[in-house]
Formats: structure tokens, sequence, C-alpha cells
């Protein structure tokens, strides 16, 4: 007996939600395949995943430390406030960056088979969150190195993470789109990423931020992300602003909402375009 093939107009877009969970293995295999690749050819593979946040740590603390003589929360070393600020920020970045180049890269892919678009840039947010376990285990020998132990407030990370990704997701899949049509972005998301570097709290606490600026300073979605890192890894040294979370809750829930939202939008469009 021969299977049915059944074609209306709309069905695929009822049933996109549906494909993604059809095509999860190949979100495993372009995950999968992209890690490779990123350390194939590289001497010290891997390494590179704890060589360079650590790196950045030590630049950080000698420049808004020694340099700048910026304080650190409470008791805290300095060098454990860099580090839980650039274990998200690391993430975000690889995750903005990588993504923004996803549907270009695997133009063959586009170009020939149906699957649904979406599981290309997800794929590559996967390996940033890969290199981010790696940067963990490193924050976690800081923390044995110190002396530093975390108290309850370490329960609440699973939640901080789940922000980050959810943070990371929507401006990853607007630019991802945007970089189709436009290719300019290829070389506007790393300025867009290093700026992002300087005015996040990565390198100094928020508790620098003149009260009155708080709310203001937490429409960046990444200020509400790496205080909260902080204050479930630093625990009561490091300061949690409410309102500024709120406030960065909202926008990383607006960017989830409309980069997702643009891409479907686009999405028809991306094979014609690549």
């Amino acid at each position: 007996m021969t299977e049915a093939i059944l074609i209306e107009p709309g069905r695929r877009e009822r049933n996109y939600w549906a494909d993604l969970w059809r095509y999860r293995e190949l979100l495993r295999v372009l995950a999968w395949r992209d890690l490779a690749v990123r350390y194939k050819q590289t001497i010290i593979g891997l390494a590179w995943a704890i060589i360079r946040p650590f790196l950045t740590m030590l630049v950080f603390t000698a420049i808004f430390s020694r340099l700048a003589k910026l304080p650190s929360d409470g008791a805290t070393p300095y060098a454990l406030l860099v580090f839980a600020g650039m274990l998200p920020w690391t993430f975000f970045a690889a995750a903005l960056s990588e993504a923004s180049n996803s549907l270009i890269n695997n133009s063959h892919l586009i170009s020939k088979v149906y699957f649904p678009r979406l599981i290309v840039p997800i794929a590559t947010v996967a390996v940033a969150f890969v290199d981010f376990l790696i940067g963990f285990c490193i924050m976690i020998a800081l923390m044995v190195w110190y002396g530093f132990a975390p108290d309850w407030r370490i329960l609440a990370l699973p939640f901080f993470i789940v922000f980050a990704i959810l943070a990371s997701i929507g401006p990853a899949l607007w630019v991802t789109a945007l970089n189709v049509k436009y290719r300019d972005f290829r070389y506007v998301i790393p300025f867009v990423v290093q700026f992002g570097l300087y005015v996040s709290p990565v390198g100094f606490s928020s508790q620098v931020v003149p009260p009155a600026w708080r709310a203001l300073y937490s429409l960046n979605p990444m200020v509400g992300v790496i205080d909260g890192f902080r204050w479930c890894i630093l625990g009561p040294e490091s300061e949690l602003y409410p309102p500024g979370l709120l406030v960065s809750g909202l926008v990383a829930a607006f960017f989830l909402w409309f980069g997702f939202r643009y891409f479907r939008k686009t999405e028809r469009s991306f094979a014609d375009l690549i």
C-alpha cells in the first residue's frame, strides 16, 4: 500500500513546529559539524575556548581594577567579578557573530533542500553554548583557587542561563535574516559586539552606574543577564537590581518575539537571495 502525499496551501506553515522536531537530527549534525570545523585545523583545538576568555579576563582585570581603580562587589576578587560577566557575554557574542553568517555559509543546503531554516542559526547557538560550558569549568576552577564558595543563590543559575539563551536567540535570528538580504551586516556585527563589550558590565560592576540611570542602563538585556549571573555565583557580594532585571527581561522578550517574527517573515525568500 502506497503512502498518500497531501498537498494543500498553508500546510507547511501549520506544521512548522512539527517539522522542527522532525528535523531535530539535522540540528545535531549541523551543531557537531560546526564545532568540529571551528577547531579542526588549530594546534591546540578546544583549548582556544579556555584561552580566549581567560586572557580577556586578565586584560579587563588589569585595566579596570589596576588602572581605572574601579571597585569590585564587596570583597569579591576582581578576576571572579570579570569572569562571571565574561561567561554570559562571551556566549551572547559568539551566538550573534556565528549566527549572522550561518545561512550564507550553508547556502548549498538552503537553496536545494527543504527544512525549517530556523535550525541553522539555532545550531550555531548550540555550539556557542558548548563554549559556555567549557568557560563555566574555568569559573569553577577560579572559585576553587580563590577559596570562594557560592551559597543558595547558585540554585537560581539555571534560570539565568535560560535567560541568556533567550536573550541571545532573538537578536541572532534578526541579524541572521538581515545578513541574507543586506550583506553589509557582516561588517557591522563585529563592531556591535566590540561596542557592546564595553557598554555592558563585563569588566566592571553595575553598581558603578548612578542609581538614577540603572533602569535606563538595563535596556541593554545583557545587563540583567550579567547581574543575574554575578548574583548567583558571587552571592551577597553582588547586588541584584530587580527593576533593572525586569527591564532587561522585557527587552529580551521583545527581541525574541521580533527576531522570530522577522525571521519567519523573510524565511521564504532565503533561497532566492542566497
